[in-house]
């Protein structure tokens, strides 16, 4: 059995845990010793009564996870195949649906066990590990997927470098290894992925119900511009849903292989599209002077960005990226604003919004709302982890 590290709480911090917080911050701390990854911790208050039990594992968000509130748990091998097991449960409908089988099976704290998340790819099943920390309990984790799910195949992305980037190297787990790449379905629609080629693999499966909808009721007979388009995942859905043109835009060189790949195996000719890699900004400067305007704008940019001449922040510049989008937006078009940033919530993404408008002089509606979709399980008391914020926008 391991040693467990009793940690002392600050007084201001003991209800926020004590009422289900799970993400154990270094100002919640008394003293923060040098931990090893994966120590076992045990939150205690100043009388040194315990408040929690979880995992030492530093990453970008803090100093690891709360994993149970019952001081009797011992973190082994049946306290992780319990959790997946209930997670697993949860997606029951999921794994019955023949046109996604693509979607998130185990979503962090959401699921009881921050640092770590398990997506579904028809059959194959990639493990995310945002620390050292979580990953010192791999065997666990691996041998409760094992246990619990037929598989082909089993993969890994390690997330934990030095600035919490990707760790280059062989994903391959367990199980057969993958033919790359494979086609896996959302809404019918087709997607190519890649498991073991980079940190990404190709799509974004916390945007489905956000392209269904674009498909669905909005692309038909639009002039779509696709932003931040990566694979261009927004742009075929436009695409089957009847826009007459698609315009994907995205810095990185690989954008335009991948987009035209992910055309092709939807049965769309790609050259009837455009598929432009340059930096947004520059492309909005561009679009303004040759006095472009689309029917239907997507923007949908990393929270943080670099380019040659600009740094972007969700939270210092989204408001006037949407000036920028507003601008080349026909009356009556419409925007589809999103972001991933976990930073600030709703209400405050919505000021942005308003307050592009008025500086723009224009007047808009909002037309809905999305959130993260139901297999991204979040938890209420870590409102943090319910971080995707779309909002569709007629411009009046």
């Amino acid at each position: 059995m391991k040693i467990e590290i009793s940690l002392k709480v600050k007084s201001t911090f003991v209800n926020k845990f004590k009422s289900g917080y799970p993400l154990i911050t270094k100002e919640a701390i008394i003293k923060l010793n040098d931990l090893e990854e994966g120590a076992i911790v045990k939150l205690v208050d100043d009388q040194n009564r315990f408040i929690a039990k979880g995992y030492y594992g530093k990453q970008n968000k803090g100093y690891g996870w709360v994993l149970t509130r019952n001081e009797l748990d011992q973190l082994d091998q049946r306290f992780f195949t319990d959790k997946i097991r209930v997670a697993i449960d949860y997606r029951k409908l999921f794994f019955q649906d023949k046109e996604t089988t693509a979607f998130r099976v185990f979503n962090g704290e959401g699921d009881g066990i921050g640092g770590l998340t398990i997506d579904y790819f028809n059959g194959y099943y990639l493990l995310n590990w945002y620390s050292k920390g979580i990953y010192h309990f791999r065997e666990y984790i691996i041998n409760s997927l094992k246990e619990l799910v037929e598989f082909k195949g089993i993969y890994q992305k390690k997330r934990f470098d030095e600035k919490g980037k990707y760790i280059e190297e062989d994903d391959f787990v367990a199980g057969e290894r993958g033919q790359f790449p494979m086609i896996v379905k959302e809404n019918g629609v087709n997607f190519a992925i890649y498991l073991n080629e980079s940190a990404m693999v190709g799509v974004f499966l916390d945007q489905r119900d956000v392209r269904r909808t674009i498909r669905d009721k909005y692309a038909n007979g639009k002039n779509v511009l696709n932003t931040f388009s990566y694979t261009g995942a927004f742009s075929v859905f436009a695409a089957l849903g009847g826009a007459t043109k698609t315009t994907s835009v995205d810095l990185a060189n690989r954008s335009r292989s991948k987009t035209i790949e992910q055309f092709g195996i939807n049965g769309i000719d790609y050259e009837a599209q455009d598929i432009i890699v340059e930096d947004v900004f520059n492309y909005f400067k561009y679009a303004v002077k040759k006095e472009r305007k689309f029917d239907m704008v997507i923007l949908d940019p990393p929270s943080f960005a670099r380019s040659k001449k600009f740094t972007f922040s969700a939270e210092k510049d989204y408001k006037n990226l949407l000036k920028e989008a507003i601008a080349i937006t026909e009356k009556n078009g419409t925007i589809v604003a999103s972001t991933n940033c976990s930073s600030f919530g709703m209400d405050k993404f919505k000021g942005f919004i308003d307050a592009a408008f008025k500086e723009s002089g224009e007047k808009y509606k909002l037309l809905e709302e999305f959130s993260l979709p139901t297999d991204f399980k979040t938890s209420k008391e870590f409102s943090e982890g319910n971080y995707l914020k779309v909002v569709f926008i007629k411009k009046q």
